[in-house]
């Protein structure tokens, strides 16, 4: 028996060492095109990029050894021009132009696909290139060695153009990526891919989404690159990374039928239309297992099988059917790692079919072991059955292992009942008692079950606030870093005792940080009688990397920067190290300002975290508490960043230079006014200056307890318990009150805006460190015990009030 194929790497060598096992006897010839048959095609962008070093590394198999292990005649550089399937006779032409013709009783194709390059103005210009294959590497290689490439344009954000952008990065160039989607990596859902745009940014990589190119000049030793929107980019070099396309032209020449994609169709046992001849790779199309419809899967591992079963095939006759593939893909980009299988949220609608989804962030291993680094699933489901039908995931370590069992029970017809089934492995070094997976999956299960009702970050972008009330359940300190806009701040352990100030007749959309007090917060109002309560699916951690605005210029959120090298280069600073790993927003952050307490001006903390918004946070903490930003890098999803205790600032008003402290008298307990002076207060705190508030006589109301326990108290402390404010709920107005009708008017309208109740406001006050003094005098007088009051209220008198005046250039009554 005579097996001819064409074409080698993944499909044609797999099935030719295949072959040979079966049959030792058999004659095999391997036809291949270009000069290498087998050859790490993944590998290309990292040679290139200098992580693989040694070039010859890139090949499996050379031709010589392949064929004499196998016992295969492997003609490199013949290229097959002309398949008669009636004489069963290929033709086949040499690279000096000279042809003959090689008769077969099976034949396998292999062609492979080749990168698209539209008929663009100048695009045959020098210093434009394609990725695809040895020869490409090679001329990219030398290109990159004999010219200085200082900037690099990328256009195509898909798996090789991002694995190029890390490599020629790597380099030393500065890279521009050009995309005309939306996003980058067309497989993953936007909240998926959004996290990839900020870490691109975080490296320095411009992004220019949504733009197209309408071709190219070149302008002495530079390559113009012109953008639709009128926009030139001029670089030293372009990867033209647009796609690639089956090679279908012997094929089509031969009258073997092409499938409505545009590949070869083939049946479950991979033969083509015509008896005898088969096809492999990425030229084939085969019907999608989840969809039913035909597909194009341009992957290696699935060309491995594909070459395996195609072999068993030709040798036995047609024993064994292809399954197919649901398109498991991996990438690495810089230091993340983005992972997907199956259909995406974006694909399932374009197909018409229903589904849920859902997402989740966890951490790569038990948090408390050291470098426990942030990891996002989206999974996407049916909304009744809960068969699955994808899963991605981003993060930095242990995207690999959980997006393969999820591929597998995707292959297998599984559910997400299954995902919280799955028995792995499980130590603190490599995951947590309950697994990532296991976590989406009892999720998605509350989804489907109703116990959960979701919507998603566009659900939120798109709300009407005037029917939808978005409640954000963080502490006061995370809302202080950020929120939704128009969202109200009330915290999760507050929720029941400030349930009053939820309308009943709007709609609820809960979220926290990534989305756990979100559904505890959904689960009791819905106890409580709400009825139209949704949570943020992903909470606002994925919301805000979905909204965050883009940048296409250089660096604009740099990786790596020395603010002050002055200070750098001081080598007997105290440093003190701080590991804030595993800690979630705003964790990071008050550990931070833990640690810059305790140290002196001039000395230095340096803080690793992996929390990815911490730089940014870090960064702006800075700026708004004087101290001396040194530096911020990130490398493999871990943040450190280094600061110095700054001193006093110069002094801009007319008062003592020496103090900086603010005093408050709150002899109020009007609602305006205490309204203005936690505002205040706040404030100036938040800024780094240290701040008081004396409350006396009617201000003691104003932080009274809203549930206070049970105190003896005289006739006269019960008759003012009776006429006072039971606690700042009840407080008045100083004008319009209405007999209270513009006192809950005035909570409403805040509550409608988005401003943060007085409770709020008091709380954040307490959480930025504003010291609350109550009088003692005032207490005694009006029977106000210390049980009643907050538990963050201190009691003094004057002379406690006036060594704080002493020291503040800021003293208000109020």
């Amino acid at each position: 028996m005579k097996y001819l194929i064409i074409g080698g790497v993944a499909g044609g060598a797999t099935a030719a060492a295949r072959i040979r096992r079966a049959d030792e006897f058999a004659e095999i010839v391997l036809l291949e095109k270009g000069k290498y048959i087998s050859y790490a095609n993944c590998g290309l962008p990292y040679y290139i990029g200098g992580t693989i070093a040694e070039r010859e590394k890139l090949f499996v198999q050379k031709p010589e050894s392949f064929g004499r292990r196998f016992k295969i005649d492997v003609r490199v550089e013949n290229e097959a021009v002309d398949i008669d399937p009636s004489k069963q006779m290929v033709t086949i032409q040499r690279a000096d132009g000279s042809s003959y013709t090689e008769k077969y009783d099976k034949l396998l194709l292999s062609p492979g696909a080749s990168a698209i390059r539209p008929p663009l103005k100048g695009i045959d210009s020098k210093g434009i290139f394609s990725l695809r294959n040895v020869e490409d590497t090679d001329r990219i290689k030398a290109y990159i060695t004999s010219h200085k490439v200082e900037n690099a344009v990328i256009v195509g954000a898909g798996f090789i153009g991002l694995e190029m952008a890390e490599n020629l990065h790597q380099t030393g160039a500065h890279v521009s990526v050009v995309e005309m989607g939306n996003q980058v990596m067309a497989p993953v859902d936007f909240s998926i891919a959004s996290h990839v745009h900020q870490h691109l940014q975080q490296k320095g990589v411009s992004l220019f989404l949504e733009q197209s190119v309408e071709g190219f000049e070149r302008k002495e030793d530079k390559v113009e690159v012109l953008l639709k929107s009128g926009q030139t980019l001029s670089t030293d070099m372009v990867i033209l990374s647009i796609g690639v396309r089956p090679r279908t032209e012997l094929a089509k020449k031969a009258g073997i039928v092409l499938g409505e994609t545009g590949g070869i169709r083939v049946d479950a046992y991979l033969e083509t239309s015509v008896k005898n001849i088969y096809a492999v790779g990425d030229a084939i199309e085969y019907p999608h297992p989840l969809t039913g419809k035909p597909y194009l899967n341009f992957l290696a591992n699935p060309a491995n099988r594909q070459g395996r079963i195609v072999a068993d095939n030709m040798v036995f006759g047609n024993i064994t059917k292809y399954e197919g593939a649901i398109a498991t893909s991996i990438a690495k980009v810089f230091d993340l790692t983005v992972a997907s299988t199956g259909l995406a949220g974006k694909r399932l609608k374009q197909l018409g079919m229903d589904y849920a989804g859902s997402t989740t962030h966890s951490v790569s291993h038990a948090s408390y072991y050291p470098d426990a680094l942030p990891l996002t699933v989206k999974l996407t489901f049916h909304p009744e059955t809960g068969k699955l039908y994808g899963a991605q995931a981003v993060g930095y370590e242990g995207i690999d292992k959980r997006i393969d069992q999820i591929a597998l029970l995707i292959k297998n017809g599984g559910t997400i009942y299954d995902l919280t089934k799955v028995e792995h492995t499980y130590a603190p070094p490599f995951s947590s008692a309950k697994d990532p997976i296991a976590i989406a999956g009892y999720v998605a299960n509350n989804i489907i079950s109703g116990a959960m009702p979701v919507v998603s970050w566009r659900d939120v972008v798109q709300a009407d606030h005037g029917k939808v009330l978005l409640l954000d359940t963080r502490t006061p300190a995370e809302y202080a870093f950020g929120s939704i806009e128009g969202a109200v701040n009330i915290p999760l352990d507050d929720l029941r005792d400030r349930l009053d100030e939820i309308p009943k007749d709007k709609e609820i959309y809960t979220f926290c940080a990534v989305g756990l007090r979100g559904y505890l917060a959904q689960q009791i109002l819905r106890a409580h009688g709400f009825t139209r309560v949704k949570n943020l699916s992903g909470g606002y951690k994925t919301y805000s990397a979905a909204v965050a605005p883009l940048s296409d210029q250089p660096g604009s959120v740099p990786s790596q920067i020395s603010i002050d090298m002055g200070t750098q280069i001081k080598n007997d600073v105290k440093v003190v190290r701080v590991d804030a790993c595993g800690l979630q927003c705003p964790g990071p952050v008050m550990k931070l300002k833990q640690a810059i307490d305790s140290i002196g001006e001039g000395e230095r903390i340096e803080m690793v975290a992996t929390d990815p918004g911490f730089a940014r946070d870090a960064q702006a903490w800075c700026n708004t508490t004087g101290q001396r930003l040194i530096s911020i890098a990130d490398e493999k999803g871990k943040y450190t960043v280094v600061i110095e205790k700054g001193g006093s600032q110069a002094c801009r008003t007319v008062t003592s230079c020496d103090s900086k402290s603010k005093t408050l008298i709150m002899f109020s307990d009007d609602l305006d006014k205490a309204l203005a002076t936690f505002v205040l207060a706040g404030g100036a705190a938040a800024t780094g200056h240290k701040t008081t508030i004396f409350f006396t006589f009617w201000g003691l109301n104003v932080i009274k307890k809203i549930s206070k326990p049970k105190v003896k108290k005289d006739i006269f402390g019960r008759m003012f318990g009776m006429m006072l404010p039971s606690s700042s709920l009840k407080l008045h107005l100083s004008k319009m009150s209405m007999f209270g009708i513009g006192d809950k008017m005035m909570r409403h309208i805040m509550k409608r805006k988005g401003i943060d109740s007085l409770e709020t406001l008091r709380q954040q006050a307490i959480n930025h460190g504003v010291e609350f003094i109550a009088c003692q005098m005032s207490m005694d007088v009006m029977g106000v015990k210390r049980e009643e009051l907050l538990d963050e209220v201190t009691v003094g008198g004057v002379a406690t009030y006036m060594e704080r005046a002493e020291d503040a250039n800021i003293n208000l009554f109020i």
